[in-house]
């Protein structure tokens, strides 16, 4: 319960924190941000190779329509990932809570 409250604390200092603040915050947070969508990218494809690893090995006719889907998969799941970097570089250099 203490940790949240110091959360808590932390980020309503944001609110009276000047320009510097903010950026800093900002920074911490683009970091956060992709360190989570790089974590979560990886577990999905991990998950994504292996369930098609399993399916060729089971069924080795279906190997090349397994692998086209694989390949579109992963390709939507690092679309993700690339929309989480855009966001962190807007929050770095256009950033939108600097007025």
């Amino acid at each position: 319960m203490k940790k949240f409250f110091l959360l808590f604390l932390a980020l309503g200092a944001v609110a009276f924190a000047g320009e510097s603040m903010i950026k800093a915050y900002s920074v911490v947070a683009a970091g956060v941000g992709l360190g989570l969508a790089a974590l979560g990218g990886a577990i999905g494809m991990g998950h994504t190779t292996a369930a098609t690893i399993a399916g060729t090995a089971r069924n080795p006719g279906l190997g090349a329509k397994l692998m086209t889907t694989m390949f579109i998969a992963l390709a939507m799941i690092e679309a993700q990932v690339i929309y989480t970097l855009v966001i962190a570089l807007i929050a770095l250099y256009a950033n939108p809570f600097i007025g």
